[in-house]
C-alpha cells in the first residue's frame, strides 16, 4: 500500500511536471528530482512506523514524476521531433534492462547486509550518478516549441474535450489493466499450473527480457499506418497471449514461452503509450497533454499488483482472472479503433 501511494503521488505530480518541462525545460526539475528521490528512500530507511514509511514512498513518487519515462519522453519529443521513436526505444531498452542489472546486485547485497543498508547504498549510488548527469548533460537553454500557423495548436483543454482523447484514454487504461493484472501475478498463476518456484523465477526474468524484444520489434516496424493501428495490434496480441496464459496447462517450456510473448507485448505497450499523444496531437504542449493522459494509467499501475489477486479471489483461480483480463484487452481493441 505504501509503495502504491508513491505511484499515486507520481501520477498527480506528472501533470505539473509535464507543464514545467514544456515551458522551462528539464535541467532544473530533473536535477531536483534526482536529489529528492534518494531523500525519499532515506526516509523509508529511517521510518519508525508505517506513516513515515508511507511518506518516504510518497516523496520518492513525487521525484519519479520528474525523472522517469513520462518526463524523459517529453524531453525526447522536444529534442528529436519526428525522430523520437528511436530515442524512446533506446531509453526504454535501458529501463527494461535495469532489473536485469540491479536484481542480482540487490540480491547479493541482501546476503551480506539488511534491507535498510541496501536501500541506503542504492540511494547513495542514485544521487552520486544521476545528479551530475542531469545537471551537466541536459539543455541549459530551453526554447518552447514555436507555434506553426499552418498546424492547428492543441492544448490540454482542447484535447480533453475531444472524443478521440477519451477513446484513447479508455483503450490504454483497459490494456494496461489487462497486462499488469496478469504479468504482475505471473508467480501465483504459474504455481497454480504446477511450476516450481525455480521455474517461475526464470519465467519472471524472461518476461522482462521479452519486454526488450517487444520494444526492438516496435521500432523496427515502419510507422506509416494510422496512429490507432499499433494500439489495436497490441491490444489484439495482448488478448491472444493472455488467453493462452489462462488456458494452456503446460508444459513449463510452453508456458514460459507464452510469458515471454506477453512480456514483449507489454514492452511495446510502453512505447505506444509514450508516443500516443505526439502521434495524434503533435509535440507542442506534449508534456502537459501527456501528463494528463498518463496520470490515470500510472494510477492503474499503482493498483496493478492488487488487481490480479482480488480478481483471482473473486473468480476462484488465477486462470479465471486471466480470462477477465482477456476481456479487457478485447475492449481495448474495440476502443482503439476510435482513438
Amino acid at each position: 500500500m505504501s509503495f502504491s501511494s508513491g505511484l499515486i503521488a507520481s501520477a498527480a505530480a506528472g501533470v505539473f511536471a509535464g507543464r514545467w518541462l514544456d515551458a522551462r525545460g528539464p535541467r532544473l526539475i530533473m536535477t531536483i528530482g534526482s536529489i529528492v528521490g534518494p531523500a525519499g528512500l532515506i526516509v523509508v530507511v529511517i521510518a519508525p512506523n508505517l506513516a513515515v514509511f508511507t511518506i518516504g514512498w510518497v516523496i520518492a513518487g513525487l521525484a519519479q514524476a520528474t525523472v522517469r519515462y513520462q518526463a524523459a519522453f517529453t524531453v525526447i519529443a522536444h529534442r528529436y521531433g519526428p525522430r523520437r521513436r528511436g530515442a524512446m526505444t533506446i531509453l526504454t531498452l535501458a529501463g527494461g534492462l535495469a532489473s536485469t542489472v540491479f536484481a542480482p546486485i540487490v540480491a547479493g547485497l541482501l546476503t551480506i547486509t539488511d534491507w535498510r543498508t541496501t536501500f541506503l547504498l542504492l540511494a547513495g549510488v542514485l544521487r552520486v550518478t544521476t545528479v551530475p548527469l542531469h545537471w551537466f548533460s541536459l539543455e541549459r537553454a530551453w526554447t518552447p516549441i514555436p507555434h506553426d500557423d499552418t498546424i492547428q495548436a492543441h492544448t490540454v483543454s482542447t484535447v480533453i474535450r475531444t472524443r478521440r482523447f477519451w477513446m484513447l484514454e479508455l483503450s490504454m487504461l483497459a490494456l494496461a489493466a489487462a497486462l499488469y493484472s496478469v504479468t504482475l501475478a505471473l508467480i501465483p498463476l504459474f504455481t497454480e499450473k504446477g511450476l516450481s518456484y525455480e521455474l517461475v523465477a526464470w519465467a519472471l526474468g524472461l518476461l522482462g527480457a521479452g519486454q526488450v524484444i517487444g520494444r526492438l520489434l516496435y521500432v523496427a516496424i515502419p510507422h506509416i499506418a494510422a496512429p490507432w493501428i499499433p494500439l489495436a495490434a497490441t491490444a489484439g496480441l495482448s488478448a491472444v497471449s493472455l488467453a493462452l496464459l489462462a488456458l494452456v496447462p503446460g508444459p513449463p517450456w510452453l508456458l514460459i514461452s507464452i510469458g515471454i510473448a506477453a512480456g514483449a507485448v507489454r514492452g511495446a505497450q510502453t512505447l505506444i503509450q509514450g508516443s500516443a499523444v505526439a502521434d495524434r496531437w503533435g509535440i507542442q504542449n506534449y508534456g502537459a497533454i501527456n501528463g494528463v493522459f498518463a496520470a490515470p494509467i500510472t494510477l492503474t499501475s499503482a493498483i496493478g499488483p492488487a488487481i490480479g489477486p482480488l480478481l483471482a479471489v473473486a473468480t476462484g483461480s488465477y486462470s479465471a482472472m486471466a480470462l477477465i483480463a482477456v476481456a479487457l484487452a478485447a475492449l481495448s481493441l474495440v476502443l482503439a479503433r476510435f482513438s
